[in-house]
């Protein structure tokens, strides 16, 4: 339930059109729904602007169709993180209206229209094989009715292919750089643009780079001013972090 909602009920109540009981009916699963393994929370976008979102991993598929069912019942936009394609081959036939965005690994049932901004977020990675996490982070801000500029494959190696891209990259609003290996690619970028950078440290590399440990140390010691760093692979917070600066 939303704002809108929530107003609607009790304009009904003062007119007389909605009795008390009906009402308190209505009002049953505000401000979440318990379904024992789950909790979910229907007033998070009436507090942060955005709804709940369900990480899928670790969840049965039985528990995230629970979960889809509990929140179809709002008019909010429905997105699960983490899905693998079983997952949604389960979930499909119960939400007809379903999508998979595969190399995200996200599952969408979309329910009303967002408004973009006018601004755009860039997501930018080191190599090809940053695109899953990339994705992830691109679909989550389009998701939350963003517009995404992706630039893939534009590392140090190759810095030309980064520099080529700068005019694109300088008429967003926020960049999220993506980079395993050493992650140099975000300090690159902090140094050559005027907006928020998010840096995005992946588990890609070989031995030394420790899963993704040695990106995360190298970003979070960046000497470029203006880097802020999330967790390793983790493309959604990403994502998310983007479209709240990019809605500001």
């Amino acid at each position: 339930m939303n704002a809108k909602e929530l107003e609607k009920i009790l304009k009904d109540i003062r007119a007389g059109e909605v009795s008390i009981d009906e009402a308190m009916e209505r009002l049953r699963d505000f401000p979440y729904t318990d379904l024992g393994f789950a909790r979910i929370d229907h007033h998070r976008e009436l507090r942060t602007g955005y709804p709940e979102i369900v990480y899928c991993a670790g969840k049965t598929p039985e528990q995230v169709r629970a979960i889809f069912e509990a929140m179809d019942g709002h008019d909010n936009n429905i997105i699960g993180t983490r899905a693998g394609s079983e997952m949604f081959s389960y979930i499909s036939p119960f939400f007809p209206g379903a999508v998979y965005f595969e190399t995200a690994r996200i599952i969408s049932i979309h329910k009303k229209e967002i408004t973009p901004p006018s601004s755009k977020i860039a997501v930018i990675t080191a190599g090809t094989s940053d695109i899953p996490v990339a994705e992830e982070a691109a679909v989550t801000a389009e998701l939350l009715g963003n517009e995404v500029v992706r630039i893939y494959d534009a590392g140090v190696a190759g810095i030309h292919r980064l520099v080529d891209k700068l005019p694109e990259i300088r008429a967003c609003r926020v960049s999220v750089v993506i980079a395993g290996m050493e992650g140099a690619l975000a300090s690159v970028v902090g140094g050559l643009v005027n907006m928020p950078v998010i840096a995005v440290p992946t588990s890609v590399g070989y031995g030394a780079s420790f899963e993704g440990i040695s990106a995360l140390l190298a970003m979070m010691t960046s000497c470029a001013a203006g880097v802020t760093v999330v967790n390793i692979d983790n493309g959604f917070g990403a994502g998310f972090a983007a479209s709240r600066i990019n809605r500001l």
